[in-house]
């Protein structure tokens, strides 16, 4: 979505190179080593501030080895539960947890995934305790979430909300500090747990030695992208909202991220495996 406009207001094609694999791993450590000369981007995603806390040891230093160009967008997770668990909201949900500790049981696409720790993050402040049931990936828990093997997940809203619609699951709550504009009707975990947030975002990021003009010239472009009309059509349609802040703010929101997922990884023991 970002690289065609971006590749036109810089005069440049780009190429997309999905690298997926190793929980990201692999992506990372090529853009750490590519050469800083402003022709070689990454898009971390969220799993960039995760990664620190969960894995021993990384090939690379997500601080270090980066220069922070715009954070791109932000999207939540959203609860959903299975109607059988019979729950409509957060606080029923705590409730019936509190009443009932570790006999409800949570899908995740996989440990240290953004639903996995929302969870977690949820668990933590508010005292209850859910069974984890990893899955390799969001559609084989998803799918399981709505056959009933399994009784609520926080996942993605784009593949949840059709069957919140048809009945065969319900919305219980977004991850974001606000209301997404996506679903506004959907409340937040904050309302009814303050202080709550967990979003998945995207962030682009260039190698550490990249000089400080290319910096501010691909951020300058980009944010103009990310303000189009049809740019923020796109991104809201897919449950995302276009950020654009400066490289600044992005390392500080970068460390940020990482000492938080690092606590909670160590305090609640979540492993990798």
């Amino acid at each position: 979505m970002l690289s065609a406009r971006l590749g036109e207001a810089l005069g440049q094609q780009i190429v997309v190179d999905n690298r997926p694999g190793g929980g990201q791993l692999i992506a990372t450590q090529m853009a750490a080593k590519a050469s800083p000369d402003g022709y070689t981007l990454f898009l971390a995603s969220a799993t960039h501030g995760i990664n620190p806390g969960l894995l021993k040891k990384l090939p690379y230093d997500s601080i270090k080895d980066f220069a922070p160009i715009t954070l791109v967008a932000d999207s939540p997770l959203v609860f959903v539960a299975h109607p059988a668990l019979g729950v409509s909201n957060i606080p029923e949900l705590v409730a019936q947890a509190k009443s009932r500790p570790g006999r409800i049981n949570y899908a995740s696409s996989g440990p240290g995934t953004g639903g996995h720790m929302s969870v977690e993050l949820l668990k933590r402040m508010t005292g209850i305790d859910l069974v984890h049931i990893p899955y390799k990936g969001a559609g084989p828990a998803l799918t399981d979430l709505i056959g009933g093997q399994v009784q609520m997940m926080c996942t993605s809203p784009l593949p949840a909300l059709p069957h919140v619609k048809s009945g065969r699951l319900v919305a219980l709550a977004m991850t974001s500090r606000s209301r997404s504009r996506a679903a506004p009707g959907i409340p937040t975990v904050a309302e009814s747990v303050p202080g709550y947030e967990s979003t998945l975002w995207y962030a682009l990021l260039a190698p550490a030695a990249t000089p400080q003009a290319i910096v501010w010239k691909i951020h300058a472009e980009t944010t103009k992208v990310l303000k189009l009309p049809e740019t923020t059509e796109q991104l809201l349609a897919q449950g995302a909202d276009p950020i654009g802040n400066s490289p600044q703010e992005l390392a500080k929101f970068l460390q940020t991220e990482i000492e938080r997922w690092t606590k909670l990884i160590r305090q609640a023991n979540i492993r990798a495996e």
